[in-house]
């Protein structure tokens, strides 16, 4: 999918195929990546 949409784009110059190569590429790195929560972003100490 991820090969056709962005040769369909180099071919065309259709933005929505690159908006679907954009969104595959995010939901595969979504995949590799575990989930981060608000508060693991946050410091333990306040007066760091």
């Amino acid at each position: 999918m991820r090969d056709f949409s962005w040769r369909y784009f180099t071919l065309t110059g259709d933005i929505d195929a690159y908006l679907l190569y954009k969104k595959h590429e995010q939901m595969i790195a979504g995949r590799r990546q575990p989930d981060v929560e608000e508060d693991d972003l946050k410091p333990d100490d306040p007066e760091s």
